[in-house]
């Protein structure tokens, strides 16, 4: 029996698990990525976590095929490293070449978000279905291409950067330089940024109640327990985030028309609460709607996307290389 390894290089932690063939995670571990160390000490926790899941599960490391390694930012796939992200301070990092000096097993390097959309199509929301996006709500916004059970994201891999198309000319500043990107409007981050901005204004309002004053208990769902309960400020906001985050799926699906389109991230437990009224305003907005529409499904891999991603790599290579 062959078994797999994923890793995802998350800002807040760090995650290993063990899959096999059939996308199935065996078992899983985390650490604190603690973010502001050098990538090679971050890469020796990789390293030390690796062990630590065979050890638990007791396989021994010459049954294992690859490591594959889900990390955010624009990777390089043939070098193994991560050419630029913002939210690791990655620049150039050398991933493989250094995580291969602790291990005896290749590895392989992706976009994290491309890892979950390929956890999708292999095994989760977008099984069986030829063409998917994911749209990964977190610290960033997130996207993966997906054909034919394989990773699109163009001839330099890229691509497939769909929280960097701009929305708003001149509008907020994004963490990639540039104004009015998607991820400055839609990603948890700018939502939480939202709700807070909103509750600070009116004081009365149930965000308020629901982190007891304290705006760093804030979460991207907290809007939405306030908005299901009634909350006036809260329903603004998620309205207003609503269309944010519908207009940038509107764009995608003029140019690409996947499928189905899947909601990842924390924000995916608020269910039909996110899918229905987001559905509603992408029908409104589409260039032809006389064709068949696309589907909207939440993800089903949950926090285990990336790891299982990373692991099917080596089983479902890039369509560009």
């Amino acid at each position: 029996m062959k078994y797999f390894i994923g890793v995802e290089l998350g800002v807040k932690n760090i995650i290993v698990g063990v899959v096999d063939k059939y996308g199935r995670l065996i078992r899983k571990e985390s650490i604190p990525t603690q973010k502001e160390r050098h990538y090679t000490e971050i890469v020796k926790d990789v390293s030390m976590l690796i062990t630590t899941v065979l050890d638990k599960e007791g396989i021994e490391k010459k049954y294992v095929k690859y490591v594959g390694v889900g990390s955010p930012g624009t990777p390089n796939v043939m070098k193994g490293t991560i050419v630029r992200n913002y939210t690791l301070n990655f620049h150039n990092t050398p991933i493989k070449t250094e995580l291969e000096k602790y291990i005896n097993l290749p590895v392989i390097v992706e976009n994290d978000a491309n890892c979950a959309a390929l956890a999708e199509s292999v095994a989760g929301a977008a099984e069986d279905i030829d063409y998917s996006v994911l749209i990964r709500v977190g610290t960033g916004l997130g996207g993966g291409i997906i054909i034919n059970n394989k990773i699109y994201s163009g001839f330099n891999y890229a691509g497939a950067e769909l929280g960097h198309m701009v929305v708003s000319l001149n509008g907020e500043k994004c963490t990639c330089g540039r104004n009015g990107c998607w991820e400055a409007y839609a990603s948890a981050t700018a939502l939480i940024k939202q709700t807070k901005a909103a509750a600070e204004k009116n004081p009365d309002s149930l965000i308020n109640t629901l982190v007891e004053g304290d705006y760093s208990k804030l979460v991207e769902n907290t809007v939405f327990e306030a908005a299901k309960k009634g909350d006036q400020t809260a329903k603004d906001v998620v309205s207003r985030y609503l269309l944010y985050l519908a207009e940038g799926i509107v764009n995608i699906i003029n140019i690409l028309q996947p499928e189905v389109i899947i909601i990842g991230g924390e924000i995916s437990k608020e269910g039909d609460a996110l899918i229905k009224p987001l559905k509603e305003l992408v029908a409104e907005r589409v260039y032809c709607q006389e064709v068949r529409q696309t589907e909207f499904k939440t993800a089903q891999m949950g926090g285990a996307s990336v790891v299982i991603g990373a692991a099917m790599l080596g089983l479902y290579k890039n369509i560009a290389s």
